[in-house]
């Protein structure tokens, strides 16, 4: 079937089937126009995808040209990409207003600060590692901790009570291992 006959299917019946043969027909042309112009593969696809909606969307007030929408479909996909760039600049411009905070670590850089407290808690098992970990670096209750790791309260109080006992000696500044009132 010829294009202009598919373009007049879409526009007369709204068939969605002539629309997708036009969509096969173009699409590869129409991307390479738009990634000749696109700063990135992605916005060469938004652009892409952008241009064939607004075909659909506007096909009552399109401009064919010799029975072909191409020429509108490449000049809604440079439209498309323009409004992409502006839009990006605008954002960009607007993260650049937002105040930055100087100093923050992320939490990736503050769990790796002190290696050295992985090498002291490495005597203690797997669930007693956990349950000091979340009392004495994360500030939790025992019984909130107790929770998290799987054990009852009072388990959980007898397991830091041993970890603590184990670690004396060990962990320079035993105060940072006093007894949770929990």
């Amino acid at each position: 079937m010829d294009e202009a006959e598919l373009w007049r299917r879409v526009t007369a019946d709204g068939d969605d089937r002539a629309l997708s043969a036009l969509y096969e027909r173009h699409v590869d042309r129409v991307f390479r126009h738009a990634a000749r112009l696109a700063s990135d593969r992605r916005d060469a696809e938004d652009a892409t995808a952008l241009a064939f909606f607004e075909l659909w969307r506007r096909r009552d007030a399109v401009r064919v040209v010799d029975g072909s929408p191409l020429p509108w479909l490449l000049a809604t996909t440079t439209n498309a990409l323009r409004n992409l760039q502006r839009a990006a600049a605008r954002y960009r411009r607007l993260l650049d207003t937002l105040p930055r905070a100087v100093d923050a670590a992320s939490a990736e850089d503050a769990a790796f600060v002190d290696e050295s407290a992985v090498a002291l808690l490495a005597p203690l098992g797997a669930v007693d590692r956990q349950l000091v970990t979340l009392v004495h670096l994360e500030g939790y209750r025992a019984d909130e901790a107790a929770v998290v790791v799987g054990v009852s309260a009072a388990a959980a109080r007898a397991r830091l009570s041993r970890a603590r006992a184990k670690l004396r000696g060990v962990v320079p500044g035993d105060a940072a291992l006093e007894e949770d009132s929990a």
